[in-house]
């Protein structure tokens, strides 16, 4: 009797040690995966500063993120997010599927290079080139490669109260709202969705939200334009009354 309490005792401790070490790496292993894994499929540079998910509770954030630009457009980045709140059931994580329950952004800001959105653009067309179009990821073999096409429930993901700076050549930088974006019940059917998908699905709506804004920025004329003297200011108003036409058809 003795010896089986002491075997069970043994195997309490593992248990333990082994729910602390996941615990504990997870953040780095979140953080090694967006890394790796981004610029392999968007072929831009990517940064996550860290990441805290509790084991236990399966809440947490992630800090930092950054998304560079593609070549030949030159501003600091594309994307940057200070910190993003995520919770996801923390049993799912040794399934076929990880269930994240939220994921909430706030106050985002992303740079959109002329009325178009030219870099958000390539930014996309990269995540679909590099991912088939649909998001279905190609078969690796080291650990980064597999966990990256590891399939995904998301049942919330909110981005909100985020800024948009339009370039346009010349005229100067114009900052207008992002509008909200709100996606639910991805990959919930018994196939999920990779997370090439959800990168697409949510790389999508943030350039529609970004368009939206640009097409609202045409309204303004050139008066939204800051540090420009008269002349850039009128120069901007006619370009994006004439630009204006452009989301109409």
């Amino acid at each position: 009797m003795k010896k089986l309490l002491r075997i069970f005792l043994v195997l309490v401790v593992i248990v333990v040690l082994a729910v602390v070490a996941v615990a504990y790496f997870m953040g780095s292993i979140i953080k090694t995966g967006v890394e790796t894994f981004g610029p392999k499929v968007a072929k831009v540079e990517t940064k996550l500063d860290s990441a805290n998910i509790s084991f236990l509770s399966g809440k947490g954030s992630l800090k930092g993120i950054f998304v560079g630009n593609p070549e030949g457009f030159k501003a600091p980045s594309a994307i940057k997010v200070g910190e993003v709140s995520v919770a996801l059931k923390p049993a799912s994580v040794f399934s076929d599927k990880i269930v994240i329950e939220s994921v909430q952004i706030v106050g985002p800001e992303i740079t959109a290079f002329g009325l178009g959105a030219d870099n958000l653009r390539k930014i996309l067309d990269n995540l679909q080139a590099s991912t088939g179009g649909s998001g279905t990821q190609p078969t690796g073999t080291n650990k980064t490669d597999q966990a990256a096409g590891k399939k995904l429930q998301v049942d919330d993901f909110l981005i909100k109260d985020g800024k948009v700076n339009v370039i346009l050549p010349v005229v100067g930088t114009a900052t207008v709202p992002l509008p909200t974006i709100h996606l639910t019940g991805l990959g919930q059917d018994a196939n999920g969705i990779t997370g090439g998908e959800l990168a697409n699905r949510v790389m999508k709506a943030v350039l529609d939200g970004v368009l939206a804004s640009a097409k609202d920025l045409t309204k303004s004329g050139g008066k939204l334009f800051q540090g420009v003297g008269k002349e850039a200011g009128g120069a901007a108003e006619k370009v994006t009354k004439g630009l204006g036409d452009l989301f109409k058809k």
